[in-house]
């Protein structure tokens, strides 16, 4: 019945968010604060529904993976909620459902992330479980051993099934091939066989720590009472015990390159195109997003009219741009037939040509600038995507500018802007390819774009070997 309840309550958020952001985004008002073991807070009160939500990210993430041990960060994350306090795995767990709330954990390239939405009446509940995964997690060697194990599983099944879940490994890995952004964040079938309990749990003692930590809390609060808790629940928290990874920009490629990852008998092609693009904070960043809006980020853009709409080679068609504190991809994707591989790629490459040789007029930019403008609002109605929003900016070091004014800096976008953000994207001589597919069938038309290297989709990882 909880459960019901709280569904509803967060359908009428959703409503009550867009009756109010309707004219833009204004997040609220934030209480900030620092404990003495170095934990950034942020809590914000939003009381339409009776619901609270945190998000808790801790810097570091993959980036803090050992050489060799990529995925360790993303199985601590996994981990972290298969039991802790006085609590096993089931038990952990049982204790949100049956109130119907949720926890999860998970890794991203630079963070660690912790996730949890509660009714604000068990909020002493969410925060005695947050506090016990993040400092008396049990991290269970036989927990470990079937996360392990699962791990290794789903990137088998994922090679077997196709290429469509792994194009943005493989890219990722090709194109920041000596760069710490290429290493797989979930690691690859090698390393993960390589990580021990122990290596989950050195990650825990020295990459973990209330000092790497920014913990928003959003909804139906009154932020000093739940000040008093975060401090009463969080004040012991010991600080990391190593140092965070340093890592230098990835320089943007000049020439092509090309990796074909052989799969024998399938029956489509994956391809992934691009070279480095932007990071958070690149003062471009909404002339950028109008770029990547009419080249691959709507049904109707160029690549997708292209690759879909007219010629019906593909399913579809998309442009990417991964934003991290340094400069990220900037990719756009497709599949296609195996037969048709030749046509999709070639057809990719004009489209791409076409990017970077007739600017965009006023009519398209106005196009892109209803779209990008309707769909950034509903990213910040409810409590989670608000207190989401707060940690990320935190994390980057970020003012809330950069929300709240969005909408007016795509508005204030230049034609000249505009064309000149096209830059983001790379021009068709600076390509990194990678292609999936079968590679006696299509090698002579992967061949065509530039000097090819080849591994089999059965080779352990994402990348050739050296």
């Amino acid at each position: 019945m909880r459960a019901m309840t709280r569904f509803v309550l967060a359908g009428v958020a959703l409503a009550f968010g867009l009756a109010a952001k309707a004219d833009g985004v204004k997040l609220p008002e934030a209480t900030r604060f620092t404990l003495d073991n170095g934990a950034q807070v942020i809590l914000a009160r939003k009381a339409d529904v009776p619901l609270i939500a945190a998000r808790i990210a801790i810097r570091g993430g993959a980036l803090a993976d050992a050489q060799g041990k990529e995925g360790s960060a993303a199985l601590l994350a996994e981990l972290l909620g298969k039991g802790a306090g006085s609590r096993d795995a089931k038990a952990f767990v049982d204790a949100a459902a049956d109130v119907g709330g949720d926890i999860s954990f998970s890794a991203s390239r630079e963070a660690l992330w912790v996730s949890a939405g509660f009714l604000a009446a068990d909020a002493d509940l969410m925060l005695e479980l947050l506090s016990d995964a993040l400092l008396r997690p049990k991290l269970d060697p036989e927990e470990f051993a079937k996360l392990r194990e699962r791990a290794i599983a789903n990137i088998a099944a994922a090679k077997d099934g196709g290429g469509r879940a792994l194009i943005g490994a493989y890219a990722d890995a090709w194109l920041f091939r000596r760069h710490p952004y290429g290493r797989p964040v979930n690691g690859g079938e090698r390393s993960l066989a390589a990580i021990s309990a122990a290596d989950v749990r050195d990650y825990f003692r020295t990459q973990t720590g209330a000092d790497r930590a920014i913990i928003s809390i959003v909804g139906d609060i009154d932020p000093a009472a739940m000040r008093r808790k975060i401090e009463a629940r969080f004040a012991q928290w010991p600080r990391a015990q190593g140092e965070l990874p340093v890592v230098a920009p990835a320089l943007r490629e000049n020439t092509t390159r090309v990796l074909l990852v052989d799969k024998p008998g399938s029956a489509q092609s994956y391809f992934a195109i691009g070279n480095v693009g932007a990071s958070i904070d690149d003062p471009a960043e909404a002339a950028q997003d109008l770029v990547q809006t009419v080249f691959g980020g709507r049904f109707t853009s160029m690549l997708n009219t292209e690759l879909r709409i007219k010629s019906g080679l593909s399913y579809g068609a998309r442009a990417f741009l991964a934003r991290y504190a340094l400069p990220g991809s900037a990719l756009y994707t497709s599949f296609t037939r195996t037969d048709a591989t030749g046509r999709a790629l070639d057809l990719a490459l004009q489209t791409q040509e076409r990017l970077h040789r007739q600017p965009l007029d006023a009519a398209t930019l106005e196009s892109a600038k209803r779209y990008v403008r309707g769909q950034f609002a509903p990213n910040y109605e409810t409590s989670a995507q608000i207190a989401g929003a707060f940690a990320q900016l935190a994390l980057y070091g970020l003012g809330v500018e950069r929300i709240e004014g969005y909408a007016d800096r795509i508005d204030a976008t230049t034609l000249e802007q505009a064309n000149a953000a096209r830059s983001v994207f790379p021009e068709t001589g600076a390509n990194v390819v990678v292609v999936i597919g079968d590679a006696a069938k299509i090698g002579d038309d992967v061949a065509k774009l530039g000097p090819v290297t080849r591994m089999k989709i059965s080779d352990p990882g994402f990348a050739p070997g050296p």
